[in-house]
């Protein structure tokens, strides 16, 4: 996401190229498996009963792989600028429209865990080119998914791989950020605290497998870590106070660094949590509240970079973002206090706001606001 946001292309102006309508099936087929995993949502809180078993059995995998995974994939494979990149994201996108179909054993989980690998190979090139801890960092991650495919292949629970995936989503983003924030705040403290908090994130993921009591603790330490330095040095603490999309961007990060502090503060307290409502409300924080808000964020400045698709700032843009907090401030609730009733009314909330989106961005498109100058970074 970095990468576009600090160089913007001109050319996301112009008319679809051939290769951006090239990249269209695979966000269709990431927007069916969001869909899915949303159906899959809401009938494990017993609203649709009449979504297929698949659905909600691969819920998690379907949002954090199918969805947030080719997403991923599939902007690093733009970064990349080589076909064989492509690979990636053609291949979590199969995975997860196979969880879908309810093949999950052994096909859907291979698919996913070699579109990990291939990601892996993607990064190594990209370390090549582009000196700094940055990428390293997003290799971590992407080594993390990889991990966890292979614990998943082994028939580990989907539950136990929620600390990898976590790592994967988060330890991208950081990476992001920093390629970010080293453009406007020189010196070696930056990536010094970013490091250390990554490493007690990856840490407490590999220590998970073994002792989940010690390792979903120190994830928890370093998910808090991590959060601090976004507050500390990341350039949303300026943006925010500018006009337009880098002030939109800069509050769908702040929110959901909030949310990453309250998965960390929830897996510090409780390490594994044991009950399945404080384990959701976790999950939830960091999948929904930090990630999600992450795509809200930077969906103006991906889709004209991967489809050459404009899609103009506009207030209305923050609508869907309310809601989304709002609903999932009601779900975290509810879940902490046990309360079924409010954590389904917080659940589709949150799953409205994610169509709710979709629709004020198409409508965004039609509703353009002048741009501004002067607001660079975001």
């Amino acid at each position: 996401m970095a990468e576009q946001v600090t160089n913007p292309d001109l050319r996301a102006h112009r008319a679809p190229s051939r290769a951006a309508l090239d990249r269209l099936p695979l966000l269709i087929g990431a927007g069916l498996a969001l869909l899915a995993g949303l159906c899959g949502g809401l009938a494990r809180l017993g609203v649709d009963a009449s979504a297929p078993s698949a659905f909600a059995a691969q819920h998690g995998p379907l949002m954090a792989l199918g969805f947030l995974g080719t997403l991923i994939s599939l902007e690093r494979a733009v970064a990349l600028a080589r076909p064989w990149g492509y690979v990636a994201p053609a291949l979590a996108m199969l995975g997860g429209l196979t969880l879908a179909a309810g093949r999950a054993e052994p096909l859907g989980r291979l698919l996913l865990t070699v579109a990990a690998a291939w990601l892996v190979a993607v990064y190594l090139v990209l370390l090549r080119r582009r000196p700094g801890l940055e990428v390293p960092v997003q290799l971590a991650g992407a080594v993390a998914w990889y991990a966890g495919g292979l614990l998943w292949l082994g028939g580990r629970p989907t539950a136990d791989l929620v600390p990898w995936l976590v790592a994967f989503l988060v330890l991208t983003i950081a990476g992001e950020r920093l390629e970010l924030t080293r453009i406007v705040v020189l010196g070696p403290r930056p990536s010094a605290g970013l490091l250390a908090a990554a490493v007690a994130l990856a840490a407490g993921t590999v220590a998970a497998v073994w002792s989940p009591a010690v390792g979903w603790r120190v994830a928890g330490v370093g998910m808090l870590g991590l959060t601090g330095w976004f507050a500390v040095y990341d350039v949303t603490r300026r943006t925010v106070r500018s006009r337009g999309l880098p002030r939109y961007t800069a509050w769908c990060l702040l929110c959901g660094y909030v949310w990453l502090a309250v998965a960390g503060a929830v897996w510090l307290a409780a390490g594994r949590p044991s009950g399945s409502y404080d384990f959701d409300a976790a999950s939830h924080a960091v999948f929904l509240g930090f990630a999600m808000s992450m795509v809200f964020g930077h969906a103006p400045v991906i889709l004209p970079a991967v489809l050459r698709i404009r899609l103009p700032y506009h207030p209305l843009l923050y609508a869907p973002l309310a809601l989304l907090h709002g609903a999932l401030t009601v779900r975290v609730t509810g879940d902490l206090a046990g309360a079924g009733a409010i954590r389904t009314a917080g659940g589709v909330g949150t799953g409205i706001a994610l169509l709710a989106f979709a629709g004020c961005a198409l409508a965004a498109t039609r509703l353009r606001c002048p741009p501004r100058t002067g607001e660079e970074f975001s």
